[in-house]
C-alpha cells in the first residue's frame, strides 16, 4: 500500500482594503506566486478578501459586483501559468445576470458570499456560504443569500491526491455545512475567514475549530484576515488542526503572512507562532486600528489633545507606535485649572517620544466666553456649562490644527467615559477617530502599565518607560473646576466598569447586578447614565472595537426609549 502524498497549503494571512479590488487582487497574485515558489500547491485566501471585509451597501452597487467578478477572472488568468497550483478567493458573487430583486419598499437578495477555486487560468468551481451571521458587528443577510437556500453543493476537489473542501466562516461553527463536505468526499475542510478580533476571540475560536475538526475527523486548515477596516480589527492567527483538534501550526497575529502546512493524510505540520498575553494582544490591535485607519484613508498624521493624564498618555504611546514620532504632534492646552504637573509630565512624555509638542492656552478664550456670556448668566453659579465651554475651546482648537495641516484629531475619551457621558459634546468628544473608545478605564491603567514593561527606544537613545509613572499613579480629572477628580462624578472606576461589563456587554438586568452584591445606588446611576447618554455616543467618532460588544455596530439602542431594568 503506497503511502498518502503530501500536500503542501499555504495559508495566505493578507490585509486587504475595502473597495481596492485592484490592489487586492494584485495583492492575491503576488502572494499565491510567493507561496507557490515556496512548493505550496494549495494557497487559501480569507473570507471576500477579493474586495475587503465589510463591503456593506457597496454590494448593492452592480458596478461593484461586476468588478469584482471581472478581478477574479483577472486572477484566474494571471496564476494560469503555475503549474498544478490551486487558489481559494472569497469574494462577492451572482450567477449569471441574476440580480437582487429590489424596489424602495422590498430587497430579495440574490448575491452570495463566495470562495472559487483558480486553477490552470479557470475558475474551476465556486462555492457560495450558507451561514449567514446576523449578530454583533455582522450583518449579512442584509446582502446575501445562503448557498443552502439556493441549492448549491458541497465544493470538494482534488490536490495532488488529497481531496479539500471549501467553507467560509460561520459554516464551520455549525454541525451541516462540514457534514455535508465530509459526506461529498473531502478529507481535508479548508476554512476561509474574515471574523473580527475581540479580547478572547483566538482561544474561543480555535476550541470551536477543534470541536468542528473532531465531529468530522478531518484536518482543518483556517486561513483569516489581519488588518483594520473602520472600527473592525482582524487578528490574522490562521492555523491548522489535525484530526485531533490539535493545534499545528499558527500565524502570527496582527501582522500578513504566509504560512506554509504540510498535509499527509490525518498528519498535519507547520510552524506555531505563540499567542501573547492579553494586554499585548489589545496594544496590537488598538495600534492596528490607528495605522490601518490613517494609512488606508491618506491621513498625513495625527493630533492629540495631551492633557498630562493617563487617556491621552496612553493614545499617544499607541499613536507613535502605529504612525512613527515624526506623524504624531501633540497639543497641551491648559486651562485655568490645570495643574504644574500636568504639563510638566505632558512634556516629559513628549519628549520621551520625540513627537512635536506645543502649548497653547485656552485661558485668553475662556475669559473670553465668560465675559462674553456674564450678561446671559448674571446671578447664577458657575457649573458644568463653564466646564464643558472650556472642552469645547480645545476641540476647536484641535479642529482648526487639523483642518490647517490635514492631520487627523485623534479622541482620547475611554469606554468608561463614553458609556456614562463624562465628555463634552463637540469638546473632547470633537475629532475623527476614537482610538479607546472601547477601553474600559481599568484596561486603560493595565495598558499603560504593560506598555511601561516592554523595552521601548525612546528619542534620547536610551531604553525604558515611556509614559511617566505619576500619569499613571495620580488620580485622573478632567482639570475643568479647582480640585476636581472623575471621582467627585463617577463611582470608583473598578466599580464603574464592572457594572459596565454586566450591563451592557453580558445584558444582565439591574436586578441581576444588585444580587451580584454590587450597591444598589451604584447600579442605578451607572445604568441611567448609560441610557441617557445614547445621544451623545450617536454622535461621537468611529472608534476602535476590542470587545465582544462595543459602542458602534453592535450596540443598537434607541436614543429615545422608556424602558430600563
Amino acid at each position: 500500500m503506497s503511502a498518502q502524498p503530501t500536500v503542501k497549503v499555504a495559508l495566505a494571512q493578507i490585509n486587504v482594503t475595502v473597495g481596492d479590488i485592484a490592489g487586492n487582487a494584485q495583492r492575491i497574485v503576488e502572494s499565491a506566486q510567493r507561496a507557490h515558489a515556496q512548493g505550496a500547491r494549495l494557497v487559501l485566501f480569507p473570507e471576500l478578501s477579493l474586495c475587503g471585509y465589510p463591503p456593506e451597501d457597496l454590494l448593492l452597487r452592480p458596478a461593484f459586483m461586476q468588478a469584482c467578478a471581472d478581478a477574479l477572472a483577472g486572477c484566474a488568468r494571471a496564476l494560469g501559468d503555475l503549474e498544478g497550483l490551486h487558489v481559494v478567493v472569497g469574494h462577492p458573487h451572482q450567477f449569471g445576470e441574476r440580480g437582487d430583486v429590489r424596489s424602495k419598499s422590498v430587497a430579495v437578495q440574490q448575491r452570495y458570499n463566495a470562495a472559487s477555486v483558480l486553477a490552470g487560468g479557470r475558475i474551476v468551481a465556486t462555492y457560495c456560504k450558507r451561514e449567514l451571521p446576523n449578530y454583533q458587528v455582522f450583518d449579512e443577510r442584509r446582502y446575501f443569500a445562503s448557498g443552502r437556500d439556493a441549492a448549491q453543493s458541497p465544493v470538494v476537489f482534488d490536490v495532488g491526491g488529497t481531496r479539500f473542501a471549501v467553507l467560509i466562516c460561520e459554516d464551520a461553527w455549525f454541525d451541516e455545512p462540514a457534514a455535508s463536505a465530509k459526506a461529498a468526499g473531502a478529507q481535508v475542510l479548508c476554512v476561509l475567514n474574515a471574523s473580527p478580533f475581540h479580547l478572547g476571540k483566538l482561544a474561543e475560536r480555535e476550541a470551536r475549530m477543534a470541536d468542528r475538526a473532531r465531529s468530522v475527523a478531518m484536518p482543518l486548515l483556517y486561513s483569516h484576515l489581519t488588518g483594520a477596516q473602520d472600527e473592525v480589527v482582524f487578528d490574522g492567527a490562521s492555523f491548522a488542526l489535525d484530526v485531533k483538534g490539535r493545534v499545528a501550526a499558527r500565524a502570527p497575529m496582527f501582522e500578513e503572512a504566509l504560512t506554509l502546512v504540510e498535509i499527509q493524510g490525518d498528519s498535519v505540520s507547520g510552524p506555531i507562532a505563540p499567542v501573547p498575553c492579553v494586554e499585548a494582544q489589545a496594544w496590537a490591535a488598538l495600534v492596528t486600528g490607528v495605522r490601518d485607519y490613517l494609512g488606508k484613508n491618506g491621513f498625513p498624521g495625527a493630533i492629540i489633545g495631551l492633557s498630562g493624564g493617563v487617556d491621552s498618555a496612553l493614545v499617544l504611546a499607541i499613536a507613535v507606535d502605529a504612525l512613527g514620532a515624526d506623524k504624531v504632534r501633540a497639543v497641551m492646552m491648559p486651562s485655568p485649572y490645570t495643574a504644574d504637573i500636568s504639563w510638566i509630565d505632558a512634556r516629559d512624555m513628549a519628549q520621551r517620544l520625540g513627537v512635536r509638542y506645543d502649548e497653547i492656552s485656552i485661558v485668553p478664550m475662556f475669559d473670553a466666553f465668560r465675559t462674553s456670556l456674564a450678561p446671559e448668566f448674571a446671578g447664577m453659579p458657575e457649573d458644568a456649562t463653564e466646564e464643558n465651554i472650556q472642552a469645547r475651546i480645545r476641540g476647536t482648537l484641535l479642529m482648526a490644527l487639523s483642518n490647517k495641516f490635514g492631520a487627523i484629531v485623534l479622541t482620547t475619551g475611554n469606554k468608561s467615559e463614553m458609556a456614562t457621558g463624562y465628555c463634552t459634546l463637540y469638546g473632547d468628544m470633537a475629532g475623527g477617530f476614537a482610538v479607546i473608545k472601547d477601553v474600559a478605564k481599568t484596561l486603560v491603567y493595565r495598558l499603560c502599565e504593560w506598555k511601561n514593561r516592554q523595552p521601548t527606544m525612546r528619542a534620547d537613545g536610551t531604553v525604558g518607560p515611556v509614559i511617566p509613572e505619576r500619569i499613571i499613579t495620580r488620580p485622573p480629572s478632567a482639570e475643568l473646576r479647582p480640585d476636581q477628580t472623575d471621582q467627585d462624578s463617577l463611582p470608583p472606576y473598578d466599580v464603574l466598569d464592572a457594572i459596565l461589563a454586566r450591563y451592557m456587554e453580558e445584558d444582565q438586568s439591574i436586578d441581576d447586578i444588585v444580587a451580584a452584591g454590587y450597591a444598589a445606588a451604584d447600579v442605578e446611576r451607572v445604568t441611567r447614565l448609560i441610557k441617557i447618554n445614547e445621544y451623545k455616543r450617536r454622535q461621537s467618532p468611529v472608534g476602535i472595537r476590542i470587545t465582544h460588544r462595543a459602542f458602534g455596530r453592535d450596540w443598537r439602542y434607541p436614543i429615545t426609549s422608556k424602558f430600563r431594568a
